[in-house]
């Protein structure tokens, strides 16, 4: 399917990536599973919104209360989040892409983060689309760290300016647009400073399933929204 031709797009567009494991229940399958689709829509994403130019795409790939998952499946994202990313590194860089991880990754084994951090090093010069992983990754969590680093900087009394220097989303511009999978309408702790005035598209479409027409949909339905940022 051509795209339509979309006469107002995102800057930065961010996607919660949720239904992974509702998909594979459904067809009586291991979680697992559902995740491994899940990593194909990932790449499908990424490769949709670079060549329609959209300069920065975020997504919440783990978030910090997935480590309260069963071991099992935890240790099954690690792994296939980490050869998931450095296997499509070479695309990456064929697309010109830069790689930015958010989040606490001192909590990931030390292979997996090691492998992270070299694949994030070697697409840090590319200047095309800035594709940012939310890896063990909470809202709350980010403001408290950018306060308790102003802290210990000796501030005082800061501005949000400083503050957003802070974030794990430094240098970065505040989403435009946000979307949710899997018919679950909430924030789960995604972006919270940074979302202040995103807009939200919700869809009931398990994440393995949101293909590019479904991506078109939620295109589609940003470029009708009048944004008004407070005014």
């Amino acid at each position: 399917m051509e795209h339509p031709g979309f006469k107002t797009l995102p800057t930065h567009i961010a996607m919660i990536m949720d239904g992974n494991g509702r998909w594979a229940k459904k067809r009586l399958l291991p979680r697992t599973a559902g995740h491994k689709v899940g990593l194909d829509t990932f790449v499908e994403m990424v490769d949709a919104c670079s060549d329609l130019g959209i300069p920065y795409m975020t997504v919440y790939a783990f978030s910090s209360e997935n480590w309260n998952r069963e071991k099992t499946e935890v240790d099954a994202l690690m792994s296939l989040m980490e050869s998931g990313i450095r296997r499509y590194t070479p695309e990456m860089h064929r697309k010109n892409i830069r790689l930015h991880l958010m989040g606490d990754l001192s909590r990931f084994p030390e292979k997996e983060r090691t492998s992270l951090l070299a694949c994030e090093e070697e697409l840090s010069q590319h200047t095309g689309m800035t594709l940012s992983i939310c890896l063990s990754y909470g809202g709350r969590q980010e403001i408290l760290h950018a306060v308790n680093e102003l802290l210990a900087e000796g501030k005082k009394e800061v501005t949000a300016e400083e503050l957003e220097q802070h974030l794990y989303s430094a240098g970065l511009p505040d989403p435009d647009l946000i979307i949710r999978t899997s018919g679950e309408y909430r924030i789960s702790n995604f972006l919270l400073w940074q979302s202040a005035y995103a807009e939200y598209y919700f869809t009931d479409v398990y994440w393995p399933d949101f293909k590019k027409e479904e991506l078109y949909k939620a295109l589609s339905s940003f470029e009708t929204r009048k944004r008004r940022f407070g005014k």
